[in-house]
């Protein structure tokens, strides 16, 4: 039996032990070394340009105004500049920051700058008319990417792990290992970056460390209500007529846990909608019940017709993308291919029965 004096010394030490919290989220030795040879590039008077892929999503669009809010933080001259236009649906993040954005005049920003920093993609390819740009600039070209490719970009430091779950949670681990400060304004676009690539942290690739990221974000005074309606209740009227049309097409082959979408030509226009308005339909026939593998097909202006993969399970959507000269994530990928839009479904769907009769 325990005496009073035990039981109180018993409660002086959980009451020490309480008082020296750990740190809400355990920093990864790596990454913070690959962040601080990136850091040493951000010296004032330098340059910044920073980019994204193509038809940027909530990662990509967070990740970098992210960043930028950080650079400018630090008295570190930062522009924007995408190869295409920064997406309507992100532009609250960057409310009372409208001049960062230089995407309108993104190449001669990309020619004058010291260093450039491409976030949330490693492949040239997938900087559309900037690739090229880059890659003839002769200066360093530092990368923040979460995806499994190795790339292609020209040399400089890199910041890349694909057990991240978005590009987003690499930016905090930079600001962290640098011992830069998370403002609001930082955290609201990191936070943004997160909630999206995890589908609101639904997906496989959301970890315990992925919440306790979010949750470090949101005690830097965000309101998650807010965030969410700029997000995701902020949509045209279009937007859902669209989806209905898009519903329409829906394939399955139960037998396989095969279905597919197909964007009508010239619903998009129709509509007046943009590619940003598609993001997340393919989850539709992903929601089916045994359904393993789930697509998306639509044209592009330039001909090729863009393929959006999604699985369930064991099915390496990566691998499969790859095998068209894509890539992506083992759960979400993407590729472009040429062909009219009925010799790429009966390519891709041919592989991916194959994929799925493999997979058992």
């Amino acid at each position: 039996m325990h005496s009073q004096s035990d039981r109180s010394l018993y409660l002086a030490s959980m009451a020490k032990a309480r008082s020296k919290k750990p740190p809400v989220v355990a920093s990864v030795p790596e990454r913070a070394k690959a962040a601080r040879k990136i850091a040493e590039l951000f010296q004032p008077g330098v340059r910044i340009a920073l980019t994204t892929h193509v038809n940027a999503d909530g990662d990509g669009a967070g990740s970098e105004v992210g960043l930028w809010r950080l650079l400018t933080e630090y008295g570190v001259r930062a522009v924007i500049t995408n190869p295409t236009p920064f997406p309507q649906r992100y532009r609250f993040l960057l409310d009372g920051i409208g001049a960062a954005d230089k995407t309108a005049q993104a190449v001669r920003h990309i020619e004058k700058a010291d260093v450039v920093v491409v976030l949330d993609i490693s492949d040239l390819g997938r900087l559309g008319h900037l690739g090229r740009r880059i890659a003839e600039r002769g200066v360093p070209v530092a990368c923040i990417d979460h995806h499994l490719s190795n790339g292609d970009l020209p040399a400089g430091p890199r910041l890349v792990d694909a057990n991240a779950c978005a590009t987003g949670e690499l930016v905090y681990d930079f600001a962290k290992a640098v011992g830069w400060d998370l403002t609001p304004d930082v955290a609201r676009a990191l936070y943004v970056a997160i909630l999206t690539d995890t589908g609101g942290f639904r997906f496989s690739n959301t970890t315990s460390r992925t919440l306790r990221v979010a949750a470090d974000l949101l005690d830097r005074g965000l309101e998650p209500e807010d965030i969410y309606r700029e997000v995701y209740a902020s949509d045209p009227e279009g937007r859902v007529r669209l989806v209905g049309e898009v519903t329409n097409t829906l394939v399955v082959e139960p037998e396989l846990g095969l279905a597919w979408v197909t964007v009508p030509p010239g619903a998009l226009e129709r509509y007046g909608l943009d590619a940003e308005h598609l993001e997340g339909v393919v989850e539709l026939p992903r929601s089916i019940e045994g359904v393993r593998l789930a697509l998306l097909f639509r044209g592009l202006a330039n001909g090729r017709i863009k393929v959006s993969f999604r699985s369930m399970g064991s099915v390496d959507v990566a691998a499969l993308a790859q095998q068209f000269g894509g890539g992506g994530h083992k759960r979400a990928a993407g590729a472009s291919l040429e062909g009219s839009l009925n010799e790429v479904q009966e390519r891709v769907l041919e592989i991916a029965r194959t994929t799925l009769e493999e997979t058992g």
